[in-house]
């Protein structure tokens, strides 16, 4: 009993003893990866290459077989991969540590429309959650609010940092809304038919987000003499620097938004979940929309889908020309963001180029969320934020991380659980 009770107790101090992440110092040694099979990011692979970097820069992507000495400190990595980090688009990990439990939960606010609400002051860089995504190679994450109709602005973040100030890659990068759907449902539980039917609120909802935002250009556009903060986040959008993200599914939702939204002089729009979009494709390719899709492991929204159409619109779309990446919202998203590289393999096994599958996690993301100059694809100039495997990232039987680095910055791969479980085997270990 006594064992049990010092257990336990040993637990609880040693949790509290370690239970804030230590982030990696800035980096001082230059590394040099020599022998993997690199995978740019870009849809080209290098074959036994040699990856060198200083100061938090890629300084040289090559061939291992370059007669170029190598710098500081030599990772051998002959059979492994060498990967971009991988970017987690739309995703609200950060923002909720644990869903029972209020106090922790900062991903949406009240009202309806919230333009100026920023996640990134909610945005917790100490958290587990957070904390658990760098051992399968996602290392940057588009922090995103959810709720109301317009939700508020993401930021984009790296995933190794004291706090919020340290973690910013990109500031206030863009505003999401949620479109409202033409089709709504019976309330089964009062006895109502839960067929779906037409929406006769449906033209209200649409005048009232076209209202909002003709209000908030006429306001920029006025002498103001009182400031008012949800009109004057939404500049951005007007004058270009900033992008709309449009969650919405169908067709017709789709190209009502789409139509809607480019009359109101917003030109930088990406759609965000996009069911049906593969139907739109010309219409996006026209207007140079990307969409960030949901993930594939779930079923159909349509009953006349195929049943694999969560499997194959990744394909479908790109095939097309439109530009792709992959977002994490919905069921248990916090927890699943771990699993991105696993979703976009699946998109793979579906018809997908593997190398193309990848960009939907690397130069894809970057090139939607405005951050291609610094990371997405391994180029000299470029952030050395990226990570070696043992194997394939995208089957999570090969996805074993060796080494990863942000910024150039050796980070740990190892969890809060995986720290405590080593202190009490060694504290307990039988001699």
């Amino acid at each position: 009993m006594k064992k049990i009770i010092y257990s336990l107790l040993f637990f609880f101090l040693v949790g509290n003893s370690i239970a804030q992440q230590t982030p990696a110092d800035k980096q001082t040694t230059d590394y040099s990866i020599e022998g993997a099979t690199a995978h740019l990011g870009n849809g080209k692979i290098i074959e036994n290459a040699l990856v060198m970097f200083s100061n938090g820069k890629i300084v040289f992507v090559g061939n291992a077989n370059a007669k170029i000495a190598r710098r500081g400190t030599v990772i051998n990595a002959k059979g492994k991969h060498v990967y971009p980090g991988f970017i987690a688009t739309n995703a609200s990990i950060g923002l909720v540590e644990i869903d029972a439990v209020k106090a922790s939960d900062d991903e949406d606010e009240i009202g309806a429309n919230n333009p100026h609400i920023r996640s990134l002051v909610a945005y917790n860089a100490e958290s587990k959650v957070v904390e658990s995504m760098r051992p399968n190679g996602v290392l940057m994450a588009q922090i995103t609010p959810r709720g109301g109709t317009i939700s508020g602005t993401s930021s984009v973040v790296q995933l190794d940092a004291w706090n919020w100030e340290d973690a910013s890659i990109k500031t206030d990068d863009a505003i999401h809304i949620n479109w409202p759907t033409s089709f709504t449902s019976g309330r089964w539980w009062l006895g109502e038919d839960p067929a779906l039917r037409p929406d006769k609120e449906y033209p209200k909802k649409i005048n009232d987000i076209q209202s909002y935002f003709a209000n908030a250009k006429t306001y920029l556009a006025s002498d103001k003499n009182k400031m008012h903060l949800p009109y004057e986040a939404t500049k951005g959008l007007f004058e270009g620097g900033k992008k709309l993200f449009i969650h919405v599914n169908g067709q017709k939702e789709i190209t009502d938004a789409i139509t809607i939204i480019k009359e109101l002089g917003i030109k930088n729009i990406v759609i965000v979940h996009g069911d049906e979009a593969d139907k739109v494709a010309d219409l996006l390719v026209k207007n140079n929309i990307a969409v960030v899709l949901e993930r594939p492991h779930r079923n159909p929204e349509n009953e006349d889908d195929a049943y694999d159409y969560t499997y194959t619109i990744a394909k479908n779309l790109t095939d097309k020309g439109v530009v792709v990446a992959l977002g994490m919202e919905g069921q248990m998203e916090r927890m699943n963001t771990r699993n991105l590289p696993f979703y976009a393999g699946t998109f793979a096994a579906f018809g997908l180029d593997k190398e193309v599958a990848l960009q939907l996690l690397t130069s894809n993301s970057a090139k939607i969320l405005g951050i291609d100059d610094m990371v997405g694809t391994l180029e000299v100039g470029k952030d050395a934020t990226l990570f070696v495997s043992e194997g394939d990232a995208l089957d999570m039987r090969g996805n074993i991380l060796t080494d990863a680095f942000i910024q150039g910055r050796k980070i740990s791969l190892e969890t809060h659980q995986t720290k405590l479980w080593k202190r009490y085997s060694n504290k307990y270990k039988t001699k």
